[in-house]
Protein backbone atom coordinates (compact mmCIF):
# COMPACT_ATOMS: atom_id res chain seq x y z
CA UNK A 1 0.00 0.00 0.00
CA UNK A 2 1.06 3.65 -0.65
CA UNK A 3 2.19 5.31 2.42
CA UNK A 4 1.40 8.97 2.72
CA UNK A 5 3.13 11.75 4.46
CA UNK A 6 1.00 13.45 7.05
CA UNK A 7 -0.06 17.16 6.81
CA UNK A 8 0.95 20.08 9.32
CA UNK A 9 -2.70 19.73 10.48
CA UNK A 10 -2.57 16.28 11.02
CA UNK A 11 0.39 16.71 13.18
CA UNK A 12 -1.09 19.83 15.00
CA UNK A 13 -4.01 17.65 16.07
CA UNK A 14 -1.99 14.84 17.29
CA UNK A 15 -0.41 17.60 19.37
CA UNK A 16 -3.24 18.53 20.60
CA UNK A 17 -4.78 15.20 21.70
CA UNK A 18 -1.83 14.11 23.80
CA UNK A 19 -1.29 18.00 24.90
CA UNK A 20 2.59 18.05 23.52
CA UNK A 21 2.67 21.77 24.10
CA UNK A 22 3.68 22.67 20.13
CA UNK A 23 3.31 25.31 18.00
CA UNK A 24 4.17 27.94 15.47
CA UNK A 25 7.95 26.65 14.13
CA UNK A 26 8.18 23.80 16.88
CA UNK A 27 5.45 22.60 15.33
CA UNK A 28 6.89 22.63 11.83
CA UNK A 29 9.99 21.54 12.78
CA UNK A 30 8.50 18.09 14.56
CA UNK A 31 6.19 17.93 11.28
CA UNK A 32 9.57 17.86 9.07
CA UNK A 33 11.25 15.08 11.53
CA UNK A 34 7.96 13.12 11.11
CA UNK A 35 8.07 12.67 7.78
CA UNK A 36 11.25 11.91 7.22
CA UNK A 37 10.74 9.11 9.60
CA UNK A 38 7.56 8.23 7.19
CA UNK A 39 9.06 7.89 4.34
CA UNK A 40 11.35 5.71 5.98
CA UNK A 41 7.99 3.22 6.02
CA UNK A 42 7.84 3.01 1.93
CA UNK A 43 10.68 0.11 2.57
CA UNK A 44 8.34 -2.07 4.34
CA UNK A 45 6.44 -2.22 1.32
CA UNK A 46 8.89 -4.28 -0.46
CA UNK A 47 9.05 -6.86 1.71
CA UNK A 48 6.70 -9.54 1.34
CA UNK A 49 4.45 -10.73 4.03
CA UNK A 50 4.22 -13.84 6.03
CA UNK A 51 1.16 -16.03 5.56
CA UNK A 52 -0.38 -19.09 6.95
CA UNK A 53 0.35 -22.10 4.89
CA UNK A 54 -3.18 -23.90 2.89
CA UNK A 55 -1.90 -26.79 2.45
CA UNK A 56 -5.09 -28.15 0.96
CA UNK A 57 -7.39 -27.70 -2.39
CA UNK A 58 -11.20 -26.30 -1.94
CA UNK A 59 -13.02 -28.39 -3.54
CA UNK A 60 -16.26 -26.62 -3.17
CA UNK A 61 -15.53 -22.69 -2.77
CA UNK A 62 -19.27 -22.83 -1.73
CA UNK A 63 -22.22 -20.97 -1.35
CA UNK A 64 -24.25 -18.76 1.48
CA UNK A 65 -27.16 -21.27 2.56
CA UNK A 66 -30.66 -20.76 3.19
CA UNK A 67 -34.26 -22.31 3.72
CA UNK A 68 -34.64 -26.31 3.98
CA UNK A 69 -30.16 -25.97 3.84
CA UNK A 70 -29.66 -24.54 6.68
CA UNK A 71 -33.13 -25.38 8.96
CA UNK A 72 -31.56 -24.19 12.73
CA UNK A 73 -30.25 -21.10 10.36
CA UNK A 74 -26.54 -22.65 12.13
CA UNK A 75 -24.66 -21.79 8.49
CA UNK A 76 -22.85 -19.31 7.80
CA UNK A 77 -21.51 -20.77 4.43
CA UNK A 78 -21.25 -24.49 3.12
CA UNK A 79 -18.06 -25.40 1.50
CA UNK A 80 -15.87 -28.71 1.14
CA UNK A 81 -12.37 -29.08 1.86
CA UNK A 82 -11.11 -32.38 1.76
CA UNK A 83 -7.77 -33.21 4.41
CA UNK A 84 -5.61 -36.11 4.36
CA UNK A 85 -6.36 -39.63 3.13
CA UNK A 86 -5.73 -41.08 6.90
CA UNK A 87 -5.56 -39.33 10.30
CA UNK A 88 -7.29 -39.51 13.62
CA UNK A 89 -10.48 -37.61 12.21
CA UNK A 90 -10.56 -39.40 8.80
CA UNK A 91 -14.38 -39.55 8.01
CA UNK A 92 -15.39 -36.69 10.06
CA UNK A 93 -17.49 -33.75 8.87
CA UNK A 94 -16.42 -30.51 10.74
CA UNK A 95 -17.63 -26.84 10.52
CA UNK A 96 -15.45 -23.77 11.73
CA UNK A 97 -16.76 -21.03 13.15
CA UNK A 98 -16.69 -17.94 11.23
CA UNK A 99 -14.24 -15.55 13.21
CA UNK A 100 -11.74 -18.57 12.08
CA UNK A 101 -10.15 -17.99 8.73
CA UNK A 102 -10.55 -20.58 6.24
CA UNK A 103 -8.91 -19.58 2.47
CA UNK A 104 -10.64 -18.38 -0.27
CA UNK A 105 -14.26 -18.67 2.46
CA UNK A 106 -15.73 -15.15 3.68
CA UNK A 107 -15.41 -14.49 7.01
CA UNK A 108 -18.59 -12.21 8.78
CA UNK A 109 -17.70 -12.58 11.92
CA UNK A 110 -21.33 -12.18 12.37
CA UNK A 111 -21.26 -8.41 11.12
CA UNK A 112 -22.55 -6.50 7.83
CA UNK A 113 -18.91 -4.70 8.46
CA UNK A 114 -17.23 -7.76 7.19
CA UNK A 115 -18.88 -8.13 4.22
CA UNK A 116 -16.41 -8.71 1.26
CA UNK A 117 -13.93 -10.05 3.49
CA UNK A 118 -11.96 -13.19 2.26
CA UNK A 119 -9.41 -14.31 4.36
CA UNK A 120 -6.41 -15.72 2.21
CA UNK A 121 -4.47 -17.86 4.70
CA UNK A 122 -5.75 -20.91 7.07
CA UNK A 123 -6.07 -20.68 10.79
CA UNK A 124 -3.45 -23.39 12.32
CA UNK A 125 -6.75 -24.85 13.80
CA UNK A 126 -7.74 -25.54 10.05
CA UNK A 127 -5.01 -27.02 8.79
CA UNK A 128 -4.44 -29.21 11.66
CA UNK A 129 -8.15 -30.90 11.37
CA UNK A 130 -7.19 -31.65 7.84
CA UNK A 131 -3.61 -32.83 8.56
CA UNK A 132 -5.79 -35.34 10.68
CA UNK A 133 -8.02 -36.00 7.91
CA UNK A 134 -11.32 -34.27 8.65
CA UNK A 135 -13.29 -32.46 5.89
CA UNK A 136 -14.20 -29.64 6.50
CA UNK A 137 -18.09 -28.43 5.03
CA UNK A 138 -18.57 -24.72 6.11
CA UNK A 139 -18.48 -22.29 8.51
CA UNK A 140 -20.74 -21.51 11.50
CA UNK A 141 -22.82 -18.33 12.04
CA UNK A 142 -21.71 -16.38 15.41
CA UNK A 143 -23.50 -13.03 17.01
CA UNK A 144 -21.68 -9.74 16.05
CA UNK A 145 -18.23 -9.87 16.73
CA UNK A 146 -18.73 -12.90 19.01
CA UNK A 147 -19.39 -10.19 21.95
CA UNK A 148 -22.66 -12.05 22.95
CA UNK A 149 -23.30 -15.14 25.40
CA UNK A 150 -26.89 -16.10 24.04
CA UNK A 151 -27.44 -15.27 20.37
CA UNK A 152 -29.16 -12.33 19.67
CA UNK A 153 -26.85 -10.13 17.46
CA UNK A 154 -25.88 -11.82 15.14
CA UNK A 155 -25.92 -10.82 11.32
CA UNK A 156 -27.41 -12.28 8.87
CA UNK A 157 -31.02 -12.98 9.95
CA UNK A 158 -32.11 -15.30 10.58
CA UNK A 159 -29.77 -16.15 13.02
CA UNK A 160 -29.38 -19.74 14.46
CA UNK A 161 -32.67 -21.21 16.54
CA UNK A 162 -31.77 -23.52 19.47
CA UNK A 163 -32.93 -26.87 18.01
CA UNK A 164 -34.67 -27.91 21.41
CA UNK A 165 -37.48 -25.00 20.69
CA UNK A 166 -36.98 -22.20 18.03
CA UNK A 167 -38.77 -19.79 20.52
CA UNK A 168 -35.39 -19.99 22.99
CA UNK A 169 -31.87 -18.95 22.67
CA UNK A 170 -29.02 -21.34 21.60
CA UNK A 171 -26.33 -19.79 23.51
CA UNK A 172 -23.41 -18.13 21.91
CA UNK A 173 -21.15 -17.05 20.48
CA UNK A 174 -20.03 -20.21 19.11
CA UNK A 175 -24.14 -20.37 18.89
CA UNK A 176 -24.00 -21.76 15.09
CA UNK A 177 -21.22 -24.58 15.65
CA UNK A 178 -24.00 -25.58 18.96
CA UNK A 179 -26.53 -25.92 17.10
CA UNK A 180 -25.45 -27.65 13.61
CA UNK A 181 -23.97 -30.17 15.74
CA UNK A 182 -26.82 -30.75 18.47
CA UNK A 183 -29.01 -30.93 15.36
CA UNK A 184 -26.91 -33.86 13.37
CA UNK A 185 -25.86 -31.72 10.86
CA UNK A 186 -21.94 -32.32 11.22
CA UNK A 187 -19.46 -34.37 13.38
CA UNK A 188 -17.51 -31.87 15.01
CA UNK A 189 -17.33 -28.37 15.66
CA UNK A 190 -14.63 -25.30 16.22
CA UNK A 191 -15.75 -22.82 18.92
CA UNK A 192 -14.17 -19.96 20.60
CA UNK A 193 -14.40 -18.72 23.93
CA UNK A 194 -13.76 -15.25 25.80
CA UNK A 195 -16.84 -15.49 28.26
CA UNK A 196 -18.15 -19.29 27.53
CA UNK A 197 -18.84 -19.15 24.01
CA UNK A 198 -17.92 -22.78 23.76
CA UNK A 199 -19.56 -23.53 27.06
CA UNK A 200 -22.99 -22.03 26.95
CA UNK A 201 -23.79 -23.30 23.47
CA UNK A 202 -23.23 -26.98 24.21
CA UNK A 203 -25.08 -26.07 27.57
CA UNK A 204 -28.52 -24.26 25.82
CA UNK A 205 -28.09 -26.64 22.73
CA UNK A 206 -27.57 -29.68 24.05
CA UNK A 207 -24.22 -30.86 23.54
CA UNK A 208 -20.72 -31.32 24.76
CA UNK A 209 -18.05 -28.64 24.79
CA UNK A 210 -14.39 -28.34 25.30
CA UNK A 211 -12.77 -24.76 26.19
CA UNK A 212 -8.98 -26.10 26.74
CA UNK A 213 -6.10 -24.70 29.11
CA UNK A 214 -5.22 -20.85 28.09
CA UNK A 215 -2.55 -21.27 25.12
CA UNK A 216 -3.13 -25.45 24.51
CA UNK A 217 -4.71 -24.64 21.51
CA UNK A 218 -3.21 -21.89 19.67
CA UNK A 219 -5.33 -19.15 18.83
CA UNK A 220 -3.52 -18.19 15.36
CA UNK A 221 -5.65 -17.41 12.73
CA UNK A 222 -8.97 -16.43 14.54
CA UNK A 223 -10.21 -13.10 14.86
CA UNK A 224 -8.93 -11.95 18.39
CA UNK A 225 -11.04 -9.94 21.21
CA UNK A 226 -8.50 -9.96 24.21
CA UNK A 227 -5.49 -11.86 23.69
CA UNK A 228 -5.48 -12.49 27.92
CA UNK A 229 -9.36 -14.13 27.44
CA UNK A 230 -8.99 -16.57 23.94
CA UNK A 231 -9.67 -19.67 23.23
CA UNK A 232 -10.37 -22.18 20.79
CA UNK A 233 -11.44 -25.48 21.07
CA UNK A 234 -13.88 -28.40 19.92
CA UNK A 235 -17.70 -28.92 20.17
CA UNK A 236 -18.93 -32.22 19.30
CA UNK A 237 -22.04 -34.67 20.65
CA UNK A 238 -19.91 -37.10 22.69
CA UNK A 239 -16.83 -36.76 24.87
CA UNK A 240 -14.77 -39.09 22.27
CA UNK A 241 -15.14 -36.77 19.17
CA UNK A 242 -13.93 -34.05 21.55
CA UNK A 243 -11.40 -35.72 22.96
CA UNK A 244 -10.42 -36.67 19.28
CA UNK A 245 -10.26 -33.32 17.85
CA UNK A 246 -8.30 -31.75 20.73
CA UNK A 247 -5.58 -34.49 20.15
CA UNK A 248 -5.25 -33.29 16.60
CA UNK A 249 -5.49 -29.24 17.26
CA UNK A 250 -3.29 -29.06 21.12
CA UNK A 251 0.36 -28.36 20.77
CA UNK A 252 2.45 -25.08 19.63
CA UNK A 253 2.83 -23.81 16.01
CA UNK A 254 5.22 -21.41 17.63
CA UNK A 255 3.69 -18.35 16.15
CA UNK A 256 1.54 -18.19 19.32
CA UNK A 257 3.38 -16.52 22.35
CA UNK A 258 0.56 -17.10 24.81
CA UNK A 259 1.52 -20.85 24.65
CA UNK A 260 4.28 -22.41 26.97
CA UNK A 261 7.71 -23.30 26.68
CA UNK A 262 8.15 -27.25 26.22
CA UNK A 263 4.16 -27.61 25.79
CA UNK A 264 3.20 -31.47 25.28
CA UNK A 265 -0.50 -32.54 24.37
CA UNK A 266 -1.66 -35.07 26.49
CA UNK A 267 -2.69 -38.43 25.81
CA UNK A 268 -6.62 -37.09 25.86
CA UNK A 269 -8.00 -40.17 23.95
CA UNK A 270 -6.16 -42.74 26.52
CA UNK A 271 -7.68 -40.53 29.26
CA UNK A 272 -11.55 -41.89 28.28
CA UNK A 273 -10.66 -45.26 29.15
CA UNK A 274 -10.39 -44.62 32.63
CA UNK A 275 -12.62 -45.25 35.23
CA UNK A 276 -13.23 -42.43 37.63
CA UNK A 277 -12.34 -44.69 40.66
CA UNK A 278 -10.81 -42.58 43.36
CA UNK A 279 -11.11 -39.49 41.38
CA UNK A 280 -12.01 -36.58 43.93
CA UNK A 281 -14.88 -34.19 42.62
CA UNK A 282 -15.32 -30.97 44.42
CA UNK A 283 -18.70 -28.90 44.15
CA UNK A 284 -18.20 -25.17 43.81
CA UNK A 285 -20.62 -24.00 46.45
CA UNK A 286 -19.82 -20.73 44.70
CA UNK A 287 -21.46 -22.22 41.50
CA UNK A 288 -24.71 -23.18 43.14
CA UNK A 289 -27.83 -20.88 44.28
CA UNK A 290 -26.85 -18.06 42.63
CA UNK A 291 -29.14 -15.41 43.47
CA UNK A 292 -31.38 -14.10 40.89
CA UNK A 293 -29.98 -16.79 38.54
CA UNK A 294 -29.66 -19.88 39.68
CA UNK A 295 -32.62 -22.15 38.70
CA UNK A 296 -33.38 -25.29 41.08
CA UNK A 297 -33.98 -27.37 39.03
CA UNK A 298 -30.88 -27.22 37.25
CA UNK A 299 -28.45 -27.54 40.55
CA UNK A 300 -30.25 -30.36 41.35
CA UNK A 301 -29.41 -31.80 37.77
CA UNK A 302 -26.27 -31.48 38.29
CA UNK A 303 -25.74 -32.91 41.72
CA UNK A 304 -27.25 -35.76 40.76
CA UNK A 305 -25.41 -36.50 38.10
CA UNK A 306 -21.77 -36.20 40.98
CA UNK A 307 -23.98 -38.67 42.76
CA UNK A 308 -23.76 -41.25 39.71
CA UNK A 309 -20.01 -40.80 39.47
CA UNK A 310 -20.10 -41.16 43.13
CA UNK A 311 -21.92 -44.48 42.76
CA UNK A 312 -18.88 -45.43 40.97
CA UNK A 313 -16.05 -44.77 42.81
CA UNK A 314 -15.32 -40.88 43.12
CA UNK A 315 -15.22 -39.27 46.29
CA UNK A 316 -17.62 -35.97 46.63
CA UNK A 317 -16.64 -32.89 48.53
CA UNK A 318 -17.68 -29.08 48.83
CA UNK A 319 -15.09 -26.85 47.58
CA UNK A 320 -15.22 -22.57 48.18
CA UNK A 321 -13.47 -20.24 45.76
CA UNK A 322 -14.71 -16.94 47.04
CA UNK A 323 -13.82 -14.90 44.16
CA UNK A 324 -16.01 -16.89 42.11
CA UNK A 325 -18.82 -14.72 42.36
CA UNK A 326 -17.25 -11.87 41.37
CA UNK A 327 -16.21 -13.50 38.05
CA UNK A 328 -18.21 -11.73 35.83
CA UNK A 329 -17.45 -8.26 37.21
CA UNK A 330 -13.04 -8.22 36.68
CA UNK A 331 -14.30 -10.17 33.52
CA UNK A 332 -16.48 -6.63 32.68
CA UNK A 333 -13.52 -5.03 33.78
CA UNK A 334 -10.94 -6.53 31.28
CA UNK A 335 -13.41 -7.48 28.59
CA UNK A 336 -14.80 -3.95 27.95
CA UNK A 337 -10.93 -2.08 28.18
CA UNK A 338 -9.22 -5.10 26.73
CA UNK A 339 -11.17 -5.85 24.17
CA UNK A 340 -12.00 -1.73 23.27
CA UNK A 341 -7.90 -1.70 23.18
CA UNK A 342 -7.53 -4.88 20.81
CA UNK A 343 -10.34 -5.33 18.89
CA UNK A 344 -11.49 -2.27 18.11
CA UNK A 345 -9.01 0.35 17.79
CA UNK A 346 -6.23 -2.33 17.01
CA UNK A 347 -7.77 -3.79 14.21
CA UNK A 348 -8.18 -6.82 16.12
CA UNK A 349 -4.49 -7.66 16.70
CA UNK A 350 -3.11 -4.52 18.21
CA UNK A 351 0.27 -4.26 19.46
CA UNK A 352 2.72 -5.44 21.86
CA UNK A 353 3.58 -8.99 20.84
CA UNK A 354 5.30 -11.76 18.53
CA UNK A 355 2.57 -13.56 17.45
CA UNK A 356 1.38 -13.88 13.80
CA UNK A 357 -0.67 -10.66 12.74
CA UNK A 358 -3.16 -11.79 10.00
CA UNK A 359 -2.24 -8.13 8.01
CA UNK A 360 -5.17 -8.53 5.39
CA UNK A 361 -7.58 -9.07 7.97
CA UNK A 362 -6.18 -5.70 9.90
CA UNK A 363 -6.60 -4.38 6.53
CA UNK A 364 -10.27 -5.07 5.21
CA UNK A 365 -11.20 -4.50 9.08
CA UNK A 366 -9.60 -0.97 9.92
CA UNK A 367 -10.75 0.62 6.96
CA UNK A 368 -14.47 -0.95 8.02
CA UNK A 369 -14.99 -0.28 11.12
CA UNK A 370 -13.59 3.50 10.19
CA UNK A 371 -16.00 3.93 7.73
CA UNK A 372 -19.31 1.70 8.82
CA UNK A 373 -18.89 1.65 12.76
CA UNK A 374 -22.84 1.55 12.84
CA UNK A 375 -22.57 -2.11 12.23
CA UNK A 376 -20.91 -2.61 15.39
CA UNK A 377 -23.61 -4.64 17.32
CA UNK A 378 -25.19 -3.05 20.44
CA UNK A 379 -22.72 -4.98 22.56
CA UNK A 380 -19.78 -4.31 20.66
CA UNK A 381 -21.02 -0.52 20.65
CA UNK A 382 -21.46 -0.66 24.30
CA UNK A 383 -18.31 -2.19 24.82
CA UNK A 384 -16.19 0.25 22.86
CA UNK A 385 -18.01 3.37 24.96
CA UNK A 386 -17.81 1.69 28.12
CA UNK A 387 -14.26 0.30 27.87
CA UNK A 388 -13.07 3.53 25.77
CA UNK A 389 -14.54 5.76 28.65
CA UNK A 390 -12.85 3.79 31.26
CA UNK A 391 -9.16 3.91 29.60
CA UNK A 392 -9.61 7.64 29.26
CA UNK A 393 -11.83 8.81 32.63
CA UNK A 394 -9.35 6.39 34.93
CA UNK A 395 -6.17 5.80 33.15
CA UNK A 396 -6.39 1.74 32.32
CA UNK A 397 -6.73 1.28 36.20
CA UNK A 398 -9.42 -0.74 36.75
CA UNK A 399 -8.16 -2.93 33.46
CA UNK A 400 -5.03 -3.50 35.93
CA UNK A 401 -6.64 -3.67 38.86
CA UNK A 402 -9.21 -6.72 37.83
CA UNK A 403 -6.32 -8.78 36.01
CA UNK A 404 -4.16 -8.20 39.29
CA UNK A 405 -7.00 -9.99 41.19
CA UNK A 406 -7.35 -12.47 38.27
CA UNK A 407 -4.13 -13.99 39.68
CA UNK A 408 -5.97 -14.18 43.21
CA UNK A 409 -9.14 -15.81 41.55
CA UNK A 410 -6.83 -18.55 39.77
CA UNK A 411 -4.56 -19.23 43.36
CA UNK A 412 -8.66 -19.86 44.82
CA UNK A 413 -9.53 -22.02 42.37
CA UNK A 414 -5.62 -23.63 42.26
CA UNK A 415 -6.34 -24.10 45.83
CA UNK A 416 -9.72 -26.16 45.41
CA UNK A 417 -8.20 -27.92 42.88
CA UNK A 418 -5.18 -29.42 45.57
CA UNK A 419 -8.47 -30.62 47.78
CA UNK A 420 -9.89 -32.52 44.41
CA UNK A 421 -9.68 -33.26 40.89
CA UNK A 422 -11.97 -31.54 39.20
CA UNK A 423 -14.67 -29.08 40.19
CA UNK A 424 -18.28 -29.27 38.77
CA UNK A 425 -21.02 -26.86 39.00
CA UNK A 426 -23.76 -25.92 36.27
CA UNK A 427 -22.61 -24.45 33.31
CA UNK A 428 -25.47 -21.64 32.94
CA UNK A 429 -27.47 -21.52 36.14
CA UNK A 430 -30.58 -21.65 34.26
CA UNK A 431 -32.01 -23.58 31.14
CA UNK A 432 -31.97 -21.64 27.89
CA UNK A 433 -34.02 -18.41 27.71
CA UNK A 434 -36.69 -17.24 25.63
CA UNK A 435 -35.31 -15.27 22.40
CA UNK A 436 -36.37 -11.67 23.11
CA UNK A 437 -39.59 -10.42 21.23
CA UNK A 438 -38.79 -6.91 21.31
CA UNK A 439 -36.00 -5.02 20.21
CA UNK A 440 -34.96 -2.67 22.75
CA UNK A 441 -31.52 -2.41 24.18
CA UNK A 442 -32.43 -3.24 27.57
CA UNK A 443 -34.04 -7.17 26.00
CA UNK A 444 -31.24 -7.39 23.90
CA UNK A 445 -28.35 -7.27 26.79
CA UNK A 446 -30.30 -9.14 28.87
CA UNK A 447 -30.63 -12.15 26.48
CA UNK A 448 -27.05 -11.46 25.33
CA UNK A 449 -24.93 -11.06 28.35
CA UNK A 450 -27.21 -12.47 31.29
CA UNK A 451 -25.87 -16.39 31.76
CA UNK A 452 -21.71 -15.64 32.28
CA UNK A 453 -22.42 -16.13 35.74
CA UNK A 454 -20.30 -19.50 36.01
CA UNK A 455 -18.26 -19.60 32.35
CA UNK A 456 -16.48 -16.20 32.40
CA UNK A 457 -14.45 -16.61 35.40
CA UNK A 458 -12.38 -19.76 33.85
CA UNK A 459 -11.69 -17.40 30.83
CA UNK A 460 -9.82 -14.93 33.40
CA UNK A 461 -7.84 -17.62 35.23
CA UNK A 462 -7.45 -19.85 31.95
CA UNK A 463 -8.23 -23.27 33.33
CA UNK A 464 -9.53 -26.10 31.25
CA UNK A 465 -13.36 -26.54 31.49
CA UNK A 466 -16.07 -28.75 29.91
CA UNK A 467 -19.70 -28.48 29.62
CA UNK A 468 -21.78 -31.98 29.02
CA UNK A 469 -25.49 -32.65 28.95
CA UNK A 470 -26.52 -33.56 32.56
CA UNK A 471 -30.41 -33.79 32.24
CA UNK A 472 -33.74 -31.38 30.84
CA UNK A 473 -36.15 -28.64 32.70
CA UNK A 474 -39.10 -28.63 30.25
CA UNK A 475 -37.27 -29.94 26.96
CA UNK A 476 -34.58 -27.96 27.11
CA UNK A 477 -30.90 -29.25 27.76
CA UNK A 478 -29.22 -28.62 31.33
CA UNK A 479 -25.73 -28.20 31.17
CA UNK A 480 -22.90 -29.55 33.82
CA UNK A 481 -19.43 -27.66 34.01
CA UNK A 482 -16.39 -30.00 34.56
CA UNK A 483 -13.25 -27.92 35.62
CA UNK A 484 -10.04 -29.42 35.95
CA UNK A 485 -6.07 -28.00 37.08
CA UNK A 486 -4.02 -25.93 33.91
CA UNK A 487 -3.26 -28.34 31.18
CA UNK A 488 -5.14 -31.18 33.09
CA UNK A 489 -7.71 -31.64 30.28
CA UNK A 490 -7.45 -35.65 30.77
CA UNK A 491 -8.79 -35.62 33.63
CA UNK A 492 -11.51 -33.07 32.71
CA UNK A 493 -12.60 -35.41 29.87
CA UNK A 494 -11.88 -38.93 32.07
CA UNK A 495 -14.85 -37.40 34.25
CA UNK A 496 -16.94 -36.41 31.86
CA UNK A 497 -16.78 -40.06 29.67
CA UNK A 498 -17.69 -41.37 32.94
CA UNK A 499 -20.60 -39.38 33.34
CA UNK A 500 -22.00 -39.94 29.77
CA UNK A 501 -21.86 -43.60 30.26
CA UNK A 502 -23.51 -43.11 33.05
CA UNK A 503 -25.98 -41.47 31.52
CA UNK A 504 -26.58 -44.44 29.22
Amino acid sequence: MAISRPTLEEIQAISERFNLGLSGDELKEYWGFACEAVDGYAEMDELADVKLPVRYPRQEVGYRPVGEDNPVNGWAWKCRIEGAAEGLLAGKTVAIKDNTAVAGMPMLNGSALMEGYVPDEDATVVTRLLDAGATIVGKTNVPGFCVDGGGVTGYPEPQPINPHGADYLPGASSNGSGVVVANGEVDIATGGDQGGSIRLPASWSGCCGLKPTHGLVPYTGIFPIELTLDHTGPMARTVEECARTLQAIAGPDGMDPRQPAGLQPGDYLGALGRDVKGLRIGLLREGFSIPGASEPEVDEAVRAAVAELESAGASVTEVSAPLHRLGVTLWNAIAFEGATAQMVAGDGYGLNWKGHYSTGLMDFYGRARKARGRDFSPTTKVTILVGSYMSEAHNHHYYAKAQNTARRLREQYDAALAQVDVMVMPTTPMVARRRPQGNSLAETFDGALGNLHNTAAFDISGHPAMSVPCGSKGGLPIGMMIVGGHFREETVLQVARAHEQAGR
